[in-house]
């Protein structure tokens, strides 16, 4: 029999192992590449999007009607270069984009780049128009007519007006760390996967070590061995990863449309139909991934890496890692702190563990728990890297439960804070708000007058007081400042700060205003509103949720009269009738036949409904990590059980009965699973402290409140009970199997005694 035929026949006998093994490839597999496809369909087509319209304008009508094809008609016909572009909501596979080849002839591309619709429509993401327009439901996105960078300086047409055309929105910031989270929990996937890997291969050799050293004997040489090793998870992996390629890719699809949902209404960001994806970067990372976690060959196969360096370098390292994550001023520096804690964490756990039970074991005269904690000992050993692993993923999954939830909550009530107004009507372009005011003003027994104000948005510059360089800051004005912005939570104030600014004493700033310039309450700040130069202490900071842009909110009192506002509108709360009769009134005032008034009630479950989407993909990943560590460590309690199944027998041989036994070895495997849940606890209070206090600071200038959700511990103490009495089932197994005694005390690696 050849040295491969021996080597090989081992899955033979143990096809179960096999069969677990498979399983875990196959899932780690589909995650990520579930993650990875998802976040590169998101970047590709945002790239392919954004680029094809890039620095372009739209040509609107200026009754504010839609433009239709008898627009594109018209314009054509008078000589003006435009392109339809219609955009077509497509379940599962995110947006088709519909244009006309022959009109994008007339567009001038600089230095002769082709735009990204030239050449073949094939659908990643642009389709000819008559084919989106096949797709097209009654509530499909409108016609734009796209016109030319050459014609952009030319004046419209009678009746027309160019206006500015993005698909979004510069909220990239935002959804850029939204995918980079993504990223990371797809490194993160990777990183438990190789440490799961690695233990199934050392825990592999234990189970083979009289095989291995029997073909030793009989020339087969070390090298040798750790080739046939490597072919033979290479060959494993090849089996597994192209069915988990594809179930990643049947996962991606099935949550692409509630992940579109959300990049495109908490970011602005729409996700775009894809084509033919590449399915040979998740395979090569994935046997990168196994050829990685088998390198070491059989001279590692103790399965434990704990002796090799002193526990006093990795207590310095958590100790620099902890004060990195404290300083860090940039994101790199605080990604390098959480590698290093990460580090630490998980060689010095193993090590804590086994030295608490140790000292315990010392310190009581009671046989058989001197017994169990050793046993304990024994077991932490011998399965440190896949209890790494699930310590890994309780605390991330603990962190992202934690992050989710404070930002619902968060979101929730800010939203809340935000559209506190029952209705929201948008002023029309060139219409005189003064009029409106004047008028509900006059009006209380129809709209009382704190529960109105006017919204007007636009931008200016601020200057500290203290010298710094002036700064672009956008512009928030209210009049009159209303009850309905009065319940705000704020995060720095005056004694009485809505009154003051009311009075027109001075103004506040959003978080990012705050953070960037260093800003606190009292301090003056220079603001250039058009020709008028204010100078006003800050009365308050607000949190500013999900925007990267620094913001003042000031009276709209203080506005000049050549402030150039960009948006204008009105937040009115009110019954029914009365807010017919006031648009009614408004549409008389500013000579439209219609407005657009919005229930800011339904926008608020709408954006919910939407946010509740955002974290669907994050959740599931996470649970489906924890899973896999799960099933991974019981896979590998099983292989190594079977090592010391003698040794668990030698309790009935010495006079206990096997029920009495049995609880013996369930309260064994329970003390493992409950110290590794209190390992990883702190790991992910930390780590939730790193993603609400750290990061979303540095990238975005905005914090979330420190939430731990202590009964979220309790949901994971009941998955830690399961997992313990999952183990102890297996331990419940073994002892009923017949085992023989090892020939030596080394001669299996669960020779411990």
């Amino acid at each position: 029999m050849s040295p491969r035929i021996a080597l090989f026949s081992h899955y033979r006998r143990h096809p179960l192992q096999l069969a677990a093994l498979a399983a875990m490839i196959l899932l780690a597999t589909a995650l990520w590449t579930g993650i990875h496809h998802l976040t590169s369909q998101a970047r590709a087509s945002l790239e392919q999007s954004e680029s094809a319209v890039a620095e372009r304008q739209q040509v609107v009508r200026e009754d504010g009607q839609p433009v239709s094809v008898q627009d594109f008609v018209t314009l054509r016909r008078q000589g003006l270069c435009v392109m339809p572009w219609l955009e077509v909501p497509v379940p599962g596979r995110g947006r088709l984009v519909g244009i006309d080849p022959l009109a994008a002839h007339c567009f001038a591309e600089p230095e002769h780049t082709p735009a990204p619709w030239q050449g073949e429509l094939d659908g990643k993401p642009f389709v000819d128009i008559s084919e989106a327009a096949a797709q097209a439901s009654a509530d499909a996105s409108a016609l734009v007519l796209l016109v030319s960078q050459a014609d952009g300086q030319t004046p419209p047409p009678a009746g027309y007006r160019y206006q500015a055309f993005a698909v979004a929105p510069d909220t990239a910031e935002l959804g850029d760390s939204f995918l980079l989270n993504l990223d990371a929990l797809g490194v993160l996937v990777l990183l438990i996967t190789s440490l799961l890997l690695r233990s199934v291969f050392l825990l592999g050799l234990a189970q083979r070590r009289e095989s291995l050293a029997l073909l030793y004997r009989y020339g087969v040489n070390r090298s040798q061995l750790s080739r046939l090793l490597l072919v033979e998870n290479l060959l494993l992996a090849l089996v597994c990863i192209l069915p988990g390629v594809w179930l990643g890719r049947a996962l991606s699809l099935v949550l692409a449309d509630g992940f579109g949902q959300a990049l495109e209404g908490l970011f602005d960001r729409p996700l775009y139909a894809g084509g033919g994806e590449d399915w040979w970067l998740p395979t090569l990372t994935m046997v990168a991934v196994i050829v990685a976690a088998c390198l070491a060959g059989v001279r590692d196969s103790s399965g434990s890496l704990l002796t090799r360096v002193q526990p006093a370098f990795f207590a310095v390292l958590l100790a620099l890692g902890l004060a990195v994550s404290l300083w860090a001023p940039t994101l790199i520096w605080l990604f390098l702190a959480v590698a290093l804690v990460f580090l630490a964490a998980g060689w010095l756990a193993p090590l804590a563990i086994a030295g608490v039970v140790r000292w315990l074991a010392r310190n009581t005269g009671d046989p058989l728990i001197r017994w169990r904690l050793q046993e304990v000992a024994v077991l932490v050993r011998r399965l440190a890297l896949p209890l790494v692993a699930l310590q890994f993923a309780l605390a991330l999954v603990l962190a992202v439960h934690a992050l989710v939830t404070t930002f619902e909550d968060t979101f929730d009530q800010w939203l809340g804070q935000r559209l506190e107004a029952d209705y929201y009507i948008e002023v029309p372009q060139g219409a005189d708000i003064t009029a409106a005011v004047s008028w509900l003003a006059a009006k209380p027994e129809l709209v009382s007058p704190e529960l109105w104000h006017q919204v007007i948005r636009g931008r200016a510059s601020v200057q500290a007081a203290s010298g710094r360089e002036p700064v672009p800051v956008d512009v928030f004005a209210l009049g009159p400042v209303s009850h309905l912005v009065q319940n705000w939570r704020l995060l720095a104030q005056t004694e009485t700060p809505w009154q003051a600014l009311a009075r027109g004493e001075g103004l506040m700033v959003n978080e990012q205003l705050a953070r960037r310039q260093q800003l606190a309450v009292g301090d003056r700040l220079i603001v250039r509103l058009g020709a008028r130069r204010l100078q006003a202490p800050v009365l308050a900071v607000y949190p500013d949720y999900g925007r990267p842009s620094g913001e003042v909110l000031v009276p709209a009192s203080l506005l000049p009269e050549d402030f150039e506002a960009r948006f204008r509108s009105l937040s009115i709360s009110a019954g029914i009738e009365e807010i017919k009769v006031v648009e009614a009134q408004l549409a008389r005032l500013w000579h439209t036949p219609q407005l657009t008034v919005r229930d800011n009630q339904a926008i608020r479950t709408l954006a919910t409904d939407v946010f509740d989407q955002t974290f669907l993909l994050t959740r599931a990943m996470t649970t489906l990590t924890l899973i896999l560590a799960a099933a991974a460590l019981l896979l590998m309690v099983w292989v190594f059980l079977s090592t010391r199944a003698w040794y668990f027998r030698l309790l009935i041989v010495w006079g206990m009965p096997q029920r009495q036994a049995a609880t013996q070895l369930t309260r064994v495997s329970l003390a493992l699973i409950f110290a590794v849940l209190v390992c990883a606890l702190p790991l992910g209070v930390w780590l939730t402290w790193i993603l609400v206090q750290r990061i979303n600071p540095l990238a975005f200038g905005w914090s979330l409140p420190m939430a731990v959700y202590p009964g979220f511990w309790i949901e994971l103490a009941v998955l830690a009970l399961i997992i313990g009495l999952s183990i102890a089932l297996l331990m419940r197994l073994q002892l009923r199997r017949p085992a023989s005694a090892p020939e030596s005390a080394h001669g299996l690696q669960g020779g411990e005694r």
